[in-house]
């Protein structure tokens, strides 16, 4: 039997010649993307997490050593901090928010003066309580089993930056007498931490999924738009608040930020009853015995896993999942079922027929209207389908061809939307799905 190592060579030697280009400017599909390769997103997690881990010690040693200053300051962000932690929940995208928290950290890293009084805390200790606060208000979250070694990471040197822009500053007296243009400093220095926290996340997820990385930054920027606009906006105005009035304005202002998060939740919920509402509907024709068990859950993954692979925006891959996972449901009109439910063996008339019916089933449920256009257009020539159609129909064939067809029938398979691309499926989609393939994370499909 092949090694694992001698697949994935395998399924490289199947994608298209050196020099085609992914769509978006993805990168050669003969680049070397496998888990196995060498490189350097390993080196940037390990770099990451490294630095981290020195300026966590080093802020923690030298607040064991001088002590804390301003004991109940310190010690009513660290509180904030903890409950943002506790609250904190898996977002939409997979993304962890703890908006409340993030902010506390923020405002305690820009906070000059408490009632008034000028504060003495440096960069040190507000990494330390931030540290040993984020720390606590993960224990929950560990119980779990959910990883928060990334979340910490990136927490502790956010709060870093933004520590080292404001408090030597202050310390030193460079802002006394700033006025207006004090608030706008405090903006401009979020902002920035801001930036440097979505160029970690999206560094971090590069190094876990490999995905690539520009559509990850770029996703994450968009959310910087969303609750990290909030979260920046909230943190600024707390730290100026604080510096007037005390401590008392961390409950009033901590409040907003908190009912944003609730109302985020409920988003969230309320996408995942529609995506489960999706996937019900996709299980007809399962039900109804016109395809296999699983059959459009494995497209779905996988064309996912691919348009992940030729950067399509999270918009653009929740479309591309819904018409995988509906992609099928056109075949509920046909009188007798096609074996397997294998429509790519069917001539193209047909296969547009079946098209066009599904779109037409799915307009009719309500779903985002671009689902259906995807759906309708599967069994148009190539070049004229839209991407995700694209990946779908190659998918499908990919899944449909390498079904039950024995150790070899993944690689055959792949060999065959090879073949085809001269016309029939896309180079660049073929491309990606070999790449896809040969990491370790979705291995080959399997029936059931």
């Amino acid at each position: 039997m092949a090694s694992r190592g001698d697949r994935r060579r395998d399924l490289y030697a199947a994608s298209p010649p050196a020099g085609r280009r992914g769509h978006r400017g993805s990168a050669p599909l003969n680049a070397p993307c496998a888990p196995g390769a060498t490189g350097g997103p390993p080196r940037l997690l390990a770099l990451v997490h490294t630095a981290a881990a020195l300026l966590a010690a080093v802020s923690l040693l030298g607040t064991l050593r001088h002590g804390l200053d301003e004991r109940g300051t310190a010690l009513a962000f660290g509180v904030l901090v903890v409950v943002g932690e506790l609250t904190r929940w898996t977002g939409t995208e997979g993304r962890e928010a703890a908006p409340l928290g993030a902010a506390a950290a923020l405002s305690y890293a820009l906070l000059g003066e408490d009632g008034g009084h000028p504060t003495h805390h440096g960069v040190q200790q507000v990494v330390a309580v931030v540290l040993a606060a984020s720390l606590l208000g993960s224990v929950p979250h560990i119980a779990r089993g959910r990883p928060v070694l990334d979340h910490v990471a990136r927490r502790v040197l956010t709060v870093g930056f933004a520590a080292v822009c404001f408090q030597p500053l202050y310390n030193q007296g460079t802002f006394h007498g700033w006025g207006t243009a004090y608030a706008l400093l405090l903006l401009a220095i979020l902002t920035l931490t801001a930036l440097c926290d979505a160029l970690l996340a999206a560094a971090l997820a590069h190094s876990r999924t490999r995905w690539p990385f520009g559509p990850l930054l770029r996703d994450e920027l968009r959310a910087t738009l969303g609750i990290g606009s909030a979260v920046c906006a909230t943190g600024a105005v707390m730290a100026l608040a604080v510096a007037v009035v005390g401590l008392w304005a961390l409950p009033v202002f901590s409040l907003p930020l908190l009912l944003t998060q609730m109302s985020f939740r409920r988003y969230a919920g309320v996408r995942a009853t529609y995506r489960q509402t999706i996937a019900s509907l996709a299980r007809a024709t399962e039900i109804a015995g016109y395809t296999p068990a699983g059959h459009a859950r494995r497209v779905a993954a996988l064309s996912r896993e691919v348009g992940r692979d030729l950067g399509l925006s999270e918009a653009e891959l929740t479309v591309l999942e819904y018409a995988a996972l509906m992609h099928d449901i056109g075949q509920l009109s046909l009188v007798d079922p096609v074996p397997a439910g294998a429509t790519a063996v069917l001539p193209v008339e047909e296969q547009r027929r079946i098209a066009l019916l599904g779109g037409a089933v799915v307009r009719q449920t309500g779903v985002n209207p671009q689902v259906a256009t995807v759906v309708e257009r599967l069994a148009d020539p190539c070049p004229e389908q839209p991407v995700a159609a694209r990946i779908v129909r190659a998918v499908n064939a990919y899944e449909e061809k390498a079904r039950d067809a024995g150790p070899g029938g993944p690689l055959r398979a792949l060999e065959e939307l090879r073949l085809g691309t001269a016309g029939e499926y896309a180079p660049e989609v073929v491309g990606s799905l070999a790449r896809v393939l040969a990491r370790d994370s979705l291995g080959m499909p399997m029936g059931g």
